[in-house]
């Protein structure tokens, strides 16, 4: 099977790359828009690719004739995406559009990755059939490229996560684990929202369903997130615990008092039973995650 990553130099890309170059049943295109920031070179070709630009994708997908493409470029800062909504779309909409119309004209399969913004987060959990009623630009530009899957002849999988984290090299971003375990190990004093409930993804669990979705062809929408469920304060917290860090010195305050541009579902978390069931989708615990990330910080990176 060949298949395209697009986004490779992002977390989850990466994660996709490192996994999929090591399977002989794989032949690995990886693309990004720019150099390839990845360390490792061996077991896929690299393209420097713009999802934006629709004669480049349309090139290289007829091309490289994948049997399937995963799309993980996205522009993900939420507040961003509210007050630079042209560039929200060109990467979160029309990104999509071109992918899905170039993988249609070789029968290519497409794999989308969401995200539980698409919620207004009054009634969380969510299964892949509640109502989405975005609160943000973000989550709205997310549901049109769900929605123009679901118009579009292109054969597609749409998975939706919430708060992906992890290790990896070189990221233009950073992410909640990493960021907290960095602020605690330094003692500082840390104000953190405790009325927005999350269920955060290991980029390990999103890759290792993206590839399952991958080698089924699974068709339709599916919740792929982690399993526990919790306060953005809760997050922190087990951190701390794990990692052995004082607690005294975090502050529980409440969204409000952020003044943020766009807005943020109060809780979401996602039901998980359609993944389990269909795709085998079992994700780690919170816990199971920091031992994971824990060995990486040591070892890998």
């Amino acid at each position: 099977m060949k298949i395209i990553i697009t986004g490779s130099n992002g977390l989850l890309g990466q994660k996709l790359l490192h996994k999929l170059r090591q399977d002989s049943s794989v032949e690995l295109i990886a693309t990004s828009n720019g150099e390839n920031r990845v360390s490792e070179k061996k077991g896929y070709t690299y393209f420097n690719l713009d999802v934006t630009n629709n004669s480049a994708v349309a090139q290289l997908v007829a091309n490289e004739k994948p049997q399937v493409v995963i799309n993980t470029a996205a522009m993900t800062n939420v507040d961003l995406c509210e007050s630079e909504r042209k560039a929200c779309d060109a990467l979160n909409v029309d990104g999509v559009r071109y992918l899905a119309d170039a993988c249609d004209k070789i029968d290519a399969h497409l794999i989308q990755i969401s995200t539980d913004f698409i919620f207004d987060g009054e009634d969380g959990p969510y299964t892949e059939e509640d109502e989405p009623n975005p609160l943000s630009y973000y989550g709205l530009s997310k549901l049109k490229s769900e929605q123009l899957l679901q118009a579009h002849s292109v054969k597609w999988t749409v998975l939706r996560t919430i708060i992906v984290f992890g290790v990896a090299e070189k990221l233009s971003k950073g992410n909640i684990v990493i960021w907290a375990k960095g602020a605690l190990e330094k003692g500082d004093s840390l104000n953190i929202i405790d009325d927005q409930f999350r269920a955060p993804t290991l980029a390990e669990d999103l890759a290792d369903i993206c590839i399952l979705a991958a080698k089924k062809k699974a068709f339709g929408i599916f919740n792929a997130s982690g399993k526990d469920i919790m306060s953005i304060y809760e997050i922190v917290e087990r951190i701390a615990k794990y990692y052995g860090k004082s607690t005294e010195n975090l502050n529980k305050i409440s969204t409000e008092t952020l003044k943020q541009k766009a807005g943020r579902p109060p809780k979401t978390g996602f039901i998980l039973d359609k993944s389990r069931n269909e795709l085998g989708y079992n994700p780690h615990s919170f816990e199971e995650c920091l031992s994971i990330i824990d060995q990486q910080l040591k070892t890998i990176y």
